[in-house]
Order: structure tokens, then sequence, then C-alpha cells
């Protein structure tokens, strides 16, 4: 793992991050189908330069440190401004906030742990993980999508409503996946 800063991979995180406050003030403010429309394609683009930076970081053999730690925190900025907008908005009911928010808390927790009982600062993003926040940022896109009115609209809210379901349950499962290895390896780190 290279400590190179500047490198394709960690530009399109770096970009991701910077669409967050457009992407909130747009979901937030003109609470219009056209800034709707423009919200949800800048979640369409965050969710492509995500699968996108993990390849070219492979491809291109630019993983880095620095974007280990960009790519999970850019996708979980993004899921924690969509699910408040989404409930501030009243398109997800608060219950979902809560479940996705108590993980959030629950990872975050295992991280400091982490941190503090051995000298791992980060873990490898599972594909469970990867899978989770795939389905999320497909849901995320079609629920403000199917926030308006027609049959059409209704359709894309059934589907956005699908990928939730599917991508909280899977974001549980990793959080279940992430908790054990840190449990493994303050284990391993205190046998030592």
């Amino acid at each position: 793992m290279g400590d190179r800063i500047v490198t394709w991979p960690n530009a399109l995180s770096a970009l991701r991050l910077a669409g967050v406050p457009v992407f909130l003030w747009l979901v937030i403010g003109p609470r219009t189908a056209t800034a709707d429309i423009i919200a949800a394609g800048i979640l369409v683009l965050a969710g492509i330069s995500d699968w996108l930076d993990g390849k070219l970081a492979r491809m291109l053999n630019q993983q880095s440190r620095l974007g280990q730690v960009l790519d999970p925190a850019a996708d979980r900025l993004y899921i924690a401004a969509t699910i408040i907008a989404l409930a501030v908005r009243g398109i997800i009911p608060w219950w979902l906030f809560a479940v996705i928010a108590a993980r959030e808390v629950c990872v975050g927790m295992a991280l400091l742990v982490l941190k503090q009982r051995t000298p791992y600062a980060s873990l490898q993003v599972s594909f469970v993980g990867k899978a989770a926040t795939l389905c999320l940022m497909y849901a995320f896109p079609l629920l403000f999508l199917g926030d308006h009115g027609g049959i059409a609209a209704e359709v894309v809210r059934v589907i956005g409503w699908a990928f939730a379901i599917w991508g909280t349950a899977l974001y549980w499962w990793a959080a279940t996946l992430y908790v054990t290895q840190v449990r493994d390896l303050v284990k391993g780190a205190a046998a030592t």
C-alpha cells in the first residue's frame, strides 16, 4: 500500500466528497422536481465514481492509505447526507434513518476500539459492504425520483424501496462482519 496522495482514485474520491454539500443543498433547499433530478444524478455519479475509483486503483496500481480512508469516508458521508435529507423530506420514515444511523455508530465504535487496541487504523472494505453501499446508492436516487406523482414514479418508488430494504440488510450484515473482524484483530493483538 503506497503513501501517494495525488492519484486518480483519490481525485475521484475527493470529487465525490465535494459533491455532498451540493447534493444536500439541492435536496433540502429548492425542493423542486428539477433539483431532485439533479440530486439523483449526483448520487448516480457518486455511485459510479465509487466503483470506478476502486477499479482504477487496482488497474493503475494506485492503491494508497489515503484512498483506503477517503473511499469509505465518502460512501458513509453520502449515505448519512442522503438518509438525513430523505427523512427531513419525509421520503423515508425516521425509523429507517435510525436503523442505518445505528449501523454507522456500531461500525464507528468498532473502529475506535480497533485503533485503540491494535496497530491497525482501518479495515479492508468487504464485498458485502460494497454490495450494501451499491444497493443503497441505487435506492436513494430512485426514492427521490419516486417521490413525485404518476405511474412511472410509483414504479420507481417500489424499485427504490426494494433496493433500500436489501441494502439495509446487507449494510447490517457487513457491520457484523466488520465487528467480528475487529474482535479477532483485538484478540490477536492482545495475544502478542
